[in-house]
């Protein structure tokens, strides 16, 4: 289908937006765990291990972060040799590896935690809550769009089912755990804070 110079124009900037805002969290993220010895992508690492139920293997790890098995492996092999992370087989099954947090990060990761949501809100801040929750829709719709791309295979409800992020027991269960217990009875945590969007 034809695009029109301004619909093309509009698509141009949303790709050069959607990009420099990953860079950007990134690099505001680096800037934060930078004083607790981590880094943006370690954290991500090591909330899942703290927080989303303790030890995984390292597929897991990957198909949390959307990486693949390959890079989330050589990240381990980085934690493994900074003491943030252990690798450990399982006793029954000789072939499974679990990787799980070692005393060094888990006193890294628990200070970390609120700052970084502290800069989220921050950077969120211009937002009404109506705004982010428009934004949230959009951005779920990309999302799962994405998604698609990589999985063609799959319906799209299976991918909003499985991959979205619009249920609401995701923060019911991860929220308030990954801030609340990380950061102490300071950090304010709202129950409407956990309304999700209602459509992929």
């Amino acid at each position: 289908m034809a695009l029109s110079s301004g619909s093309g124009n509009t698509i141009m900037r949303l790709w050069l937006l959607l990009h420099r805002v990953e860079d950007l969290l990134s690099l505001c993220e680096d800037s934060i765990y930078h004083e607790y010895g981590i880094t943006a992508e370690q954290w991500r690492v090591l909330a899942r291990l703290k927080y989303y139920g303790g030890p995984m293997k390292p597929t897991e790890l990957a198909g949390t972060m959307i990486r693949s098995s390959n890079s989330v492996s050589m990240l381990v092999d980085r934690m493994v040799k900074a003491g943030l992370v252990k690798r450990t087989r399982d006793r029954k099954d000789r072939r499974v590896v679990w990787v799980s947090l070692t005393g060094k990060g888990e006193k890294a990761v628990e200070p970390a935690t609120p700052e970084g949501w502290k800069l989220i809100q921050k950077i969120l801040s211009p937002l009404s809550p109506q705004d982010r929750e428009v934004l949230a829709e959009m951005l779920e719709a990309v999302h799962c769009e994405a998604f698609a791309c990589l999985h063609p295979e799959m319906e799209k409800s299976e991918i909003v089912k499985n991959y979205g992020t619009n249920d609401p027991d995701i923060y019911k269960k991860n929220f308030k755990n990954l801030y609340r217990s990380a950061s102490g009875p300071n950090v304010d945590v709202d129950e409407q804070d956990w309304t999700c969007p209602q459509s992929c």
